[in-house]
């Protein structure tokens, strides 16, 4: 079993196990608020996992991708989505060829990457929304060494993405919307590119 997270063998065989303690089981209670007053548009989950706030998005209208290189979590966002299951694909976020997007969703997609990646992360994520589009979702803030989740600190995280981006929201997740392995550590941000 490989023990490096950007490779799709770690994951299939935590999906497998059913060791997965960054899913929710449904849609965390922040992105459903958010949604409410959000502009319908073209959204990308990387690392969409069993494909809950896919659900979400979709049934708002949103036009959505969703991502994975797992073949076990394309397979269990299958079984969970049903009629949306064909809106994920099994793809490399740093690769697969895709135009611009209105919004990138995060939700313990950069937590699960090796740190080592991240500097690659932003340069993708500023290709992959479009001018004045957005980045939003949970980012995980912690100093711990091992991983995943690799948690990182905000001024590292401002510094991955300042140079394209601008933070427009920031707030703490409370305790009671976060999973165990986020709880305290949790924080709702969303960052627009810049024109």
């Amino acid at each position: 079993m490989g023990q490096d997270s950007s490779r799709a063998d770690f994951w299939d065989t935590r999906y497998r196990g059913g060791v997965m303690p960054w899913d929710a089981g449904g849609v965390p209670p922040r992105l459903r608020r958010w949604l409410q007053g959000q502009p319908v548009g073209t959204v990308l989950i990387p690392g969409c996992g069993t494909g809950h706030e896919l659900r979400a998005f979709a049934e708002r209208g949103h036009v959505v991708t969703a991502i994975e290189i797992s073949d076990a979590a394309i397979e269990a966002a299958r079984r969970n989505l049903g009629a949306l299951a064909e809106l994920v694909r099994k793809a490399d976020f740093f690769s697969f060829d895709a135009a611009p997007f209105d919004l990138v969703y995060e939700r313990a997609f950069l937590c699960a990457l090796p740190r080592r990646l991240w500097p690659a992360w932003s340069r993708r994520i500023a290709e992959l929304v479009r001018p004045g589009g957005r980045l939003a979702g949970f980012f995980y803030f912690d100093d711990n060494e091992r991983g995943p989740p690799f948690g990182i600190a905000a001024a590292a995280l401002h510094a991955l993405l300042a140079p394209a981006f601008e933070m427009s929201e920031d707030a703490a997740v409370p305790p009671q919307e976060s999973l165990v392995v986020f709880k305290g550590k949790e924080r709702w941000q969303v960052w627009r590119r810049r024109l």
